[in-house]
């Protein structure tokens, strides 16, 4: 449900623009992100106070965003933010997810090879 500039779709339910890419996607496929003490920060159970902003939970994502500068815009702050903890969780869940295998049968071979 990913909507593009000059495309069409009936929206069901909330609605949200990654700041990286700007395509209008459900909250579901976005990763919150919020400001604390200077430091951009993944806020994984939306709940964490402040003006939040969202972002594909994809490296690409982020780099458009660093490159646009849309973390100081969306957030309405002066000067540059650190985004090293949110590229941290990014690569975290990008190696999780390419270690984890797709199968469960699979899963299980690896914990008990018998």
């Amino acid at each position: 449900m990913v909507r593009r500039r000059g495309t069409v779709f009936a929206h069901q339910g909330p609605v949200r623009t990654c700041i990286g890419c700007r395509a209008r996607t459900s909250p579901s496929e976005l990763l919150r992100v919020v400001v604390v003490d200077g430091a951009v920060v993944p806020d994984t159970r939306r709940r964490l106070p402040g003006r939040g902003a969202w972002l594909h939970p994809d490296p690409g994502c982020l780099r458009d965003a660093e490159k646009r500068r849309a973390f100081p815009r969306a957030f309405r702050v002066q000067g540059p933010l650190d985004v090293d903890g949110l590229r941290g969780h990014l690569e975290q869940q990008a190696k999780q997810v390419a270690g984890s295998p797709r199968d469960p049968q699979e899963a299980r071979k690896q914990v008990d090879p018998s």
